[in-house]
């Protein structure tokens, strides 16, 4: 019989349909063939994108030339721009504001990889170090208020190139998103006087069947309410509300354990597109008991139609439970 199961963060309903229950190669493989030709996230063609804002350059050579482990540049075509002012205004009942952002590329490696998971663990520090660096500068400009770490992988995800990269976009106001597992948090501290990630963390790694991997500072699972099809989250266990206050131990267990789970998910599912988002506390707050950041990983093997839409609800062909084991029998090694 379908189950109904209720997110305890955000307090959203899921539907997991046990009756569709689907394994992995139940969902249709699509394959990324490569695109030949000219790419200008590759090393060499630092001329064909904006300025870099941040580069690690083993050599330190000049800014926006060759010999860089991870480049960030503007956004050629940003969503949200850097210069003028909010001018925040309403005509009636309607507010608005000008579209005062940021919206930056961090190039993950020199190399044409389709995705991160070729990159080492070194490469992948060395990500997660840009993506410190970058919110930790943003937090200087007192009209942002948030700061989202993505990654589209495929073009089913929203790729529209293929050299793995992740994106940053810092808006002005704090997104829907955020604000719902904000204040679903801050309910359950107030009725338990705890974290609800953190009773999460507790209770997921006492059962273990959700558990994908772990390490001493992370912990991979599939969440309980999963929404889609092998949706994983990568959350520290230690209770910290903001990824950028990371240090060096935490880079380098993060850095094994995304290459690990993203390796799983990758192989157990055909290389599927995908993004994952970083969920991290807002841009002007301090630290937060009731908050915990997390990365969300989610694969693109289902569409949401109009039953999603109407409701809120999610429908799930295949519970997390089994969603788990399938990635934990899948070796993430070479």
């Amino acid at each position: 019989m379908p189950e109904l199961r209720k997110d305890p963060i955000a307090h959203r309903w899921v539907i997991i349909a046990t009756e569709r229950a689907m394994r992995p190669n139940d969902f249709p493989a699509v394959p990324i063939p490569p695109v030949k030709g000219f790419c200008p996230f590759c090393e060499g063609n630092e001329d064909k994108t904006p300025g870099e804002i941040l580069a690690y350059r083993p050599g330190h050579g000049a800014p926006n030339t060759k010999g860089w482990r991870v480049r960030v540049v503007p956004n050629k075509f940003p969503a949200l721009q850097v210069e003028g002012n909010l001018d925040k205004r309403g005509i009636g009942i309607y507010d608005m504001m000008n579209g005062i952002g940021a919206h930056e590329i961090i190039i993950e490696t020199p190399r044409h990889e389709l995705s991160s998971t070729p990159l080492s663990v070194g490469e992948t520090q060395d990500v997660l170090w840009a993506y410190r660096d970058r919110l930790i500068d943003l937090k200087r400009d007192r009209r942002l208020a948030y700061g989202l770490i993505f990654k589209n992988v495929g073009r089913a995800a929203g790729a529209s190139l293929e050299h793995t990269h992740s994106q940053l976009i810092a808006t002005p106001i704090v997104p829907i998103r955020i604000r719902e597992e904000m204040e679903g948090s801050d309910r359950f501290h107030q009725y338990r006087g705890r974290c609800v990630f953190c009773d999460i963390i507790s209770q997921e790694r006492g059962g273990g069947q959700r558990v994908v991997e772990e390490n001493p500072h992370f912990l991979a699972f599939a969440p309980f309410a999963s929404r889609f099809p092998f949706e994983t989250w990568i959350i520290p266990t230690m209770h910290v509300s903001h990824f950028e206050s990371i240090q060096k131990p935490e880079v380098e267990a993060l850095a094994e354990i995304m290459k690990s789970t993203l390796t799983r998910i990758e192989r157990t599912l055909q290389n599927p597109a995908y993004n994952y988002i970083v969920h991290t506390a807002p841009l002007n707050t301090g630290d937060l008991e009731t908050f915990h950041w997390h990365i969300e990983i989610i694969p693109r093997l289902s569409s949401i139609a109009g039953f999603e839409w109407g409701t809120g609800f999610y429908i799930n062909p295949i519970p997390p439970e089994d969603a788990a084991k399938f990635l934990r029998e899948m070796s993430p090694a070479k």
